[in-house]
C-alpha cells in the first residue's frame, strides 16, 4: 500500500512541470536517476528505434511481433496522442495510475539526489524514461521497445544496451537542435548503434546511408538494409487493410500509409535479427504481429461517411508521404484541410505538397504553448497560393465543426499538421459525429 500522503501527488503534473521541461540533452542526469534506482535497465533487454518519420510504427511493429511470439513486451513511445501513460505500456497494458504513482514517486526522490549532487534537476523526457525503465523491470518484461525521444546519440533512451538498434528514415526535423544538414542530423540518430550491436535500417538518401554504414564500421556493427527493391506494395484493400510484399513474402497491415511497407519491414529485420542472436520468434508470429500492430493517430481512418482521416504528419517528408496516400483513396472531390502546426516547423514545406487548386483550408491554433497562430498560417496557406480558400479559426473543435458542416460528400476531410493536437481532432471529430 501507498503512504497516505502520496494520495495527493499528481504524477503526470509533477513529470510535465514547466521547470523541467527544457531541451537539456546528455546521459549524466538520466544515468545518475537509474544507479539511484538500483540500475533497473541492467535487468532488461530492448530493442532501439531512431530516426526522424517511422518510429512510432515500426515500433508498433515490433511490440505486435514479440507479443504474437509469446513474449512480455514493453513499450516506452512519444509523444502521447490522448492520455499520458499511453507513453509506458506493458502488453499493450497502459501504466496502471498506482504503478504511475508508485515509480514516480521513486523518481522523484532520485531526482531530488541527482539535483544535489549535480545541481541539475532532470528533464521532463528523463524523468518519463526512468519512471518507464523501472515499471518494465519491476514488471519483468522479456523485452522493451525504446523509441528515441529526439536525436539519438544524447537522447535520454540511449543509456540503454539493445539487442538491435533500427533507424528509420531520416530527414529534417527538430533542425535547431539537430542541425540544418542531413548529415549532421544521421550523425546524432546514429548515435544509438552500439559496440558490435546489429543495426537495421532502410534505404536512404547517399548522404545518410554513409553516415550510418561508416557509424557501424567504426563500432564493428553488422548493418541490416532494407532495400526498395524489395519492398511491393499491392496497394489498400479499402479502408482497412493495405497489403505489401516483401522479399517476394506476402504480408498485410491496418497501418494505410503508403510508407507503412518499409516501416514494417524494418520491423520484420528487426525480429530476424533478434532470431539470429537467439530469441525464439518464429516467421508465423512476424506476420501475424505485422498485421495485429495499430497505432492511433497515423494515417487513422476516423470515419467513413464522411471519409474523415487524421494524421500527425508534422514534417515536410511526413506531408509528402501523407499526400502520396491521399492520391491512392482517389478522391473525386479535392480535399477540405484542418490544420493546426508548431510554429517551430518548417511551414512552407508540411503546406507545398497539400496545395491544390479547389482544396479548402481551415487553420486553427494548437493548444500548445509553441502553437503557431490559426491566422499566421492563414496567410501562409496564402502565400503558397494566392487563390487558397482559406478561414482560420481559434480552435481545433471549430475548425473540425466547420469542415464537417462545409465539406461536400465525396470531399475527404484531412487532419494534419502537429502530433499534440491529435487528440483535440479526435475528441472534436467524435462529438460532431456522435
Amino acid at each position: 500500500m501507498l503512504p497516505l500522503s502520496s494520495m495527493t501527488f499528481d504524477p503526470v503534473a509533477y513529470i510535465n512541470a514547466p521547470r523541467w521541461q527544457q531541451v537539456s540533452l546528455g546521459l549524466e542526469r538520466t544515468r545518475l536517476l537509474l544507479d539511484e534506482l538500483g540500475n533497473p535497465e541492467q535487468q532488461l533487454r530492448f530493442i532501439h528505434v531512431a530516426g526522424t518519420n517511422g518510429k512510432g510504427s515500426t515500433c508498433a511493429y515490433l511490440n505486435a511481433i514479440c507479443q504474437a511470439a509469446g513474449l512480455r513486451t514493453g513499450l516506452f513511445t512519444s509523444p502521447y496522442i490522448e492520455r499520458f501513460e499511453e507513453r509506458i505500456r506493458v502488453d499493450d497494458s497502459e501504466i496502471p495510475n498506482e504503478a504511475l504513482l508508485r515509480c514516480t514517486l521513486a523518481v522523484k526522490e532520485a531526482a531530488e539526489t541527482v539535483e544535489a549532487t549535480t545541481g541539475e534537476h532532470p528533464t521532463e523526457f528523463e524523468l518519463m524514461c526512468t519512471v518507464a525503465l523501472l515499471h518494465f523491470s519491476q514488471q519483468q518484461c522479456d523485452i522493451c521497445i525504446m523509441e528515441v525521444g529526439l536525436g539519438g546519440r544524447l537522447d535520454s533512451t540511449n543509456v540503454i544496451t539493445p539487442e538491435v538498434s533500427i533507424i528509420t528514415r531520416i530527414g529534417f526535423d527538430h533542425t535547431d537542435i539537430l542541425g540544418d544538414a542531413l548529415a549532421e542530423i544521421a550523425a546524432e540518430k546514429a548515435g544509438i548503434i552500439k559496440h558490435g550491436i546489429p543495426c537495421v535500417t532502410c534505404e536512404q538518401e547517399a548522404v545518410v546511408q554513409e553516415v550510418i554504414e561508416d557509424t557501424c564500421k567504426e563500432k564493428q556493427s553488422p548493418l541490416v538494409v532494407v532495400h526498395e527493391d524489395d519492398v511491393c506494395s499491392i496497394g489498400l484493400n479499402g479502408y482497412d487493410i493495405r497489403g505489401f510484399a516483401y522479399q517476394g513474402e506476402g504480408f498485410a497491415t491496418r497501418l494505410l500509409g503508403s510508407y507503412q511497407p518499409e516501416n514494417a519491414c524494418l520491423a520484420i529485420e528487426g525480429a530476424r535479427t533478434l532470431r539470429e542472436r537467439g530469441w525464439d520468434i518464429p516467421p508465423a508470429a512476424v506476420k501475424a504481429g505485422v498485421l495485429k500492430a495499430v497505432w492511433p493517430g497515423r494515417l487513422e481512418v476516423m470515419s467513413r461517411t464522411p471519409l474523415v482521416i487524421i494524421d500527425g504528419a508534422h514534417n515536410p517528408d511526413g506531408a509528402t508521404l501523407l499526400a502520396r496516400t491521399l492520391e491512392e483513396f482517389k478522391p473525386k472531390k479535392p480535399p477540405v484541410y484542418v490544420i493546426g502546426v508548431l510554429q517551430d516547423k518548417d511551414v512552407e514545406g508540411i503546406l507545398e505538397p497539400h496545395i491544390q487548386r479547389g482544396a479548402r483550408y481551415l487553420t486553427y491554433t494548437p493548444r500548445n504553448p509553441r502553437a503557431l497562430k490559426a491566422g499566421y498560417l492563414a496567410f501562409r496557406i496564402n502565400v503558397l497560393d494566392s487563390e487558397a480558400d482559406v478561414t482560420a479559426y481559434a480552435t481545433a473543435e471549430e475548425a473540425v465543426q466547420h469542415a464537417l458542416e462545409e465539406a461536400a460528400p465525396e470531399s475527404p476531410i484531412v487532419a494534419f499538421g502537429s502530433l499534440y493536437s491529435i487528440a483535440d481532432v479526435k475528441q472534436a471529430l467524435r462529438s460532431c459525429l456522435e
